[in-house]
C-alpha cells in the first residue's frame, strides 16, 4: 500500500515567513541552514512576496521559488519582458511530492497573465526544466590562457589605439558602468537587464553574508575620444613556484565591452600584468573573440562548456514577432504545449524590414515543442540538428533548411548574468 501525503500548502509567502523560507532555500543548496538577521533583512529589501512562493508542510517551509520581473535582450535589439525564475529548491525530505511542478505551473500561469513574453530561468541540473517547456537558448564558456604561450609582446605598455586604461574604484564603477551596460545588452542577443542592486552587490556597496566578499580589481578601457568602452572586475591570486617564480591567476569575474577594440585593449590589459601567468575568462560567449586577440589561439582552451540561459516561451507571437531576421521567408510551425500556455499553428513570415507572426489553419511545416522553439529562438540552436535528433519533426521536406535560414544568427546569442 502506498504512504499517504499529507496535505502540503503552496503558497505566496508573507514578510513573516521570509527567516524559515531563507532557511529552506539554504538547505536546498547545501549552504548552512542557519539565517542571519542580516540575510533577513537583506532578502525583504528585494524580493516580492506575491511572487515568492513556498510549500509549507505543518507550517514548515520545505520547498521554494521566486521570479521577478527581467528585460531581456532578443535579435536585433529589441527587449521584451520575462518572467526570471530563480531560488527553487525543494528541500531532500520532500523530493517527488509535486511540489516543483505545483509552484512552477502557478507561476507560469501568473506570467501567461501578466503579459510576459517568456520565462527564463539557469539551471542547476540539466533534465529538470525540459518538461516544464523550457529549452537551452544560450550557451557559456570559460577560457583558461596559458600568458607565457600566447606570443604576446611583454613590452606592452598599454593600448595602441589612441585608447587608456585606468584602475578605478567600486563607486566609480557604480557611476560608469549601468549606461556602459545599457549598451552592450542591447547589442547582445540573450543579454538581461542589471538593476541597482546588481551593481551594489558586485562592487560590495551591498554584502552578502551567504556570499564572503572579496574586494575586486576594477580597470576601465576609454576610447581616444575619452568614452567609456570597457569595464573588467577581476581577481588575482598569489602563488608562487619553486626557484621564486611568479605563477599568478587573474580570475575574471565579469567584463563587458561595447567595441571589439575595448575588448581586445582588456585582455590584453590582464595578459599583460606582472606576475600573471595565467588568466581566467569567467562566462563567456562560446563563440567568444578571446582566443583569437592572442597570437596564438592555442594559449586560450576551453576549461568549462554548458547550457547557460533556458527560455520557455510564453507567447508565440510576440515572442517571434519582436525579433529581427536576416533572411525573408514564410513558415508554418506546429508548437505543442503540454501545459496549455503557447500551443498552437502559426504562420511566421520573416523579412529584413520586420516579421509577422498569426495563428493560422494552414498545414505545419514543422512540428515542435514549445521548449524546442525555446531552444531556437534566439538564434543559437539549429532544426536542422533537432530534427536529427528526432526532436522536431519535418511536415515538409526542407523545413528544418528553411527553419535555419530564418532563426540562426551569424553571432551566438549569450547571457553574461546569472541570476
Amino acid at each position: 500500500m502506498s504512504r499517504p501525503v499529507p496535505h502540503i500548502d503552496v503558497r505566496s509567502i508573507t514578510e513573516a515567513d521570509i527567516p524559515d523560507w531563507s532557511r529552506a532555500l539554504n538547505t536546498g543548496f547545501l549552504r548552512t541552514p542557519d539565517v542571519a538577521e542580516t540575510e533577513v533583512a537583506d532578502r525583504a529589501s528585494y524580493i516580492v512576496p506575491s511572487r515568492t512562493l513556498g510549500a509549507f508542510d505543518a507550517g514548515r517551509c520545505v520547498a521554494t521559488f521566486r521570479s521577478f520581473a527581467q528585460q531581456l535582450t532578443v535579435v536585433g535589439g529589441a527587449t521584451v519582458p520575462a518572467d526570471a525564475i530563480s531560488n527553487v529548491t525543494v528541500t531532500p525530505t520532500h523530493r517527488r511530492r509535486g511540489l516543483l511542478n505545483r509552484m512552477m505551473a502557478h507561476d507560469l500561469a501568473a506570467a501567461k497573465e501578466r503579459g510576459d513574453v517568456v520565462a527564463t530561468l539557469i539551471a542547476a541540473e540539466y533534465p529538470i526544466y525540459g518538461r516544464y517547456g523550457f529549452g537551452p537558448a544560450t550557451w557559456a564558456a570559460e577560457w583558461t590562457v596559458d600568458v607565457p604561450r600566447a606570443g604576446l609582446d611583454p613590452r606592452w605598455a598599454g593600448p595602441e589605439d589612441g585608447g587608456r586604461i585606468d584602475i578605478v574604484d567600486s563607486a566609480d564603477v557604480r557611476k560608469i558602468g549601468p549606461e556602459l551596460h545599457e549598451r552592450v545588452s542591447l547589442a547582445q542577443p540573450g543579454a538581461i537587464d542589471r538593476d541597482e542592486r546588481w551593481w551594489q552587490v558586485a562592487t560590495g556597496a551591498v554584502r552578502l553574508d551567504r556570499s564572503p566578499w572579496t574586494e575586486p580589481f576594477f580597470a576601465v578601457y576609454r576610447s581616444a575620444g575619452g568614452e567609456v568602452e570597457g569595464l573588467v572586475s577581476y581577481l588575482a591570486d598569489d602563488k608562487w613556484g619553486d626557484g621564486k617564480q611568479p605563477l599568478n591567476t587573474a580570475s575574471v569575474k565579469w567584463l563587458i565591452a561595447a567595441t571589439p577594440e575595448a575588448e581586445r585593449n582588456l585582455w590584453r590589459y590582464l595578459c599583460s600584468i606582472d606576475w600573471i601567468t595565467t588568466v581566467k575568462s569567467g562566462w563567456r560567449a562560446p563563440d567568444d573573440l578571446l582566443p583569437f586577440f592572442l597570437p596564438d589561439p592555442r594559449a586560450a582552451r576551453i576549461t568549462t562548456l554548458a547550457d547557460w540561459l533556458w527560455v520557455r516561451v510564453l507567447d508565440v507571437v510576440r515572442a517571434l514577432e519582436a525579433r529581427t531576421y536576416e533572411g525573408k521567408g514564410e513558415l508554418v510551425l506546429e508548437v505543442v504545449d503540454g501545459a496549455g500556455l503557447a500551443g498552437g499553428r502559426y504562420r511566421l513570415r520573416a523579412a529584413a524590414d520586420g516579421a509577422s507572426c498569426a495563428p493560422t489553419t494552414a498545414a505545419a511545416d514543422l512540428t515542435l515543442d514549445v521548449a524546442e522553439l525555446g531552444a531556437l529562438w534566439l538564434g543559437d540552436e539549429s532544426a536542422v540538428r533537432l530534427a536529427a535528433l528526432g526532436r522536431v519533426r519535418e511536415e515538409r521536406a526542407g523545413a528544418a533548411k528553411v527553419a535555419d535560414a530564418l532563426l540562426r544568427t551569424s553571432r551566438r546569442p549569450w547571457c553574461p548574468d546569472m541570476f
